[in-house]
């Protein structure tokens, strides 16, 4: 039996399955994709929450009522929300039916994000997931204190999951596998357009009324990665140098976005301004040699 690697290729070839009424088990899936069980579940029970699926007896099948409904829409949908889409340099219908063909799909290895596993919290999700679309006003327990929020957005960042919601009129992010003792309440919110734009248009998921402008200067020996895409959500190249460095400028709004990725790097990237934050670097490193 052949066996697919992408991840794009594996749901594709699991909806056209379902489309077509196979029925099968996590251990048949597991094996044909070779990938493990908890992959095929998350498959499953995660990026296949919007799909009809039935199970017994440990199989899985499409109800008789939706066979054959399922369409390239359907399949671009989940590989628009997904982000796939623009992992090939296409994705028309005919290059995905070119990237369905067995021997074509044994051409690509693609390895992403090693995704948190979220299984058990799966009625939470579904849950919020109802609350986001039915405009339900949520109560949850987060750091130790009881919130009561309304729900905007679902978004993976890095393979982590989190909840954009607002509290009282700010714009609040929740990690999901922290939020403890979820309930939906019968209350209604009405959407604030313009709440929902700047989530839409914001490029990170930290929210902040104010952001500050950090210069950093690249060592040429990474160069590239910072040429080839933005390791910076806000990036832009200021200045390139003859030596090959270059000068980036982005926009923070939390210092550990800009710190964590510096000391990630360290020693072929610096910070050039605010100052503050350069001098807040060196202190920590100092700390952290001083524990030697």
């Amino acid at each position: 039996m052949k066996k697919h690697d992408t991840l794009a290729t594996r749901l594709s070839l699991i909806l056209i399955k379902l489309n077509n009424a196979e029925r099968f088990t996590v251990d048949e899936l597991a094996k044909e994709f070779n990938v493990t069980k908890r992959t095929i579940q998350r498959d499953l029970n995660e990026r296949f929450t919007d799909i009809p699926l039935k199970k017994e007896d440990g199989v899985y099948f499409l109800e008789a009522q939706y066979l054959g409904k399922i369409t390239f829409d359907d399949i671009n949908n989940l590989a628009t929300l997904s982000g796939l889409d623009k992992m090939f340099p296409s994705f028309s219908k005919e290059f995905v039916q070119h990237l369905l063909v067995k021997n074509v799909s044994k051409a690509y290895l693609i390895k992403t994000h090693n995704f948190e596993d979220i299984g058990h919290k799966l009625d939470d999700f579904k849950a919020i997931e109802r609350a986001i679309l039915n405009l339900k006003v949520i109560t949850l327990h987060y750091r130790n204190q009881e919130r009561r929020v309304h729900p905007y957005k679902f978004a993976n960042v890095k393979g982590i999951w989190y909840l954009v919601a607002l509290q009282d009129e700010v714009i609040k992010t929740f990690t999901f596998s922290k939020i403890r003792e979820l309930h939906i309440t019968d209350s209604n919110f009405t959407i604030d357009s313009t709440i929902l734009k700047c989530i839409e248009d914001e490029e990170t998921i930290w929210f902040s009324n104010s952001k500050t402008e950090v210069i950093l200067k690249i060592d040429s020996s990474i160069a590239q990665f910072f040429k080839r895409r933005k390791v910076l959500v806000s990036q832009k190249i200021v200045e390139e140098y003859e030596d090959g460095s270059l000068l980036i400028s982005t926009q923070m709004t939390f210092e550990d976005e800009v710190l964590q990725l510096v000391r990630s790097m360290i020693p072929y990237i610096w910070i050039v301004s605010p100052s503050t934050l350069q001098d807040k670097l060196e202190n920590s490193l100092e700390v952290y040699l001083s524990k030697k």
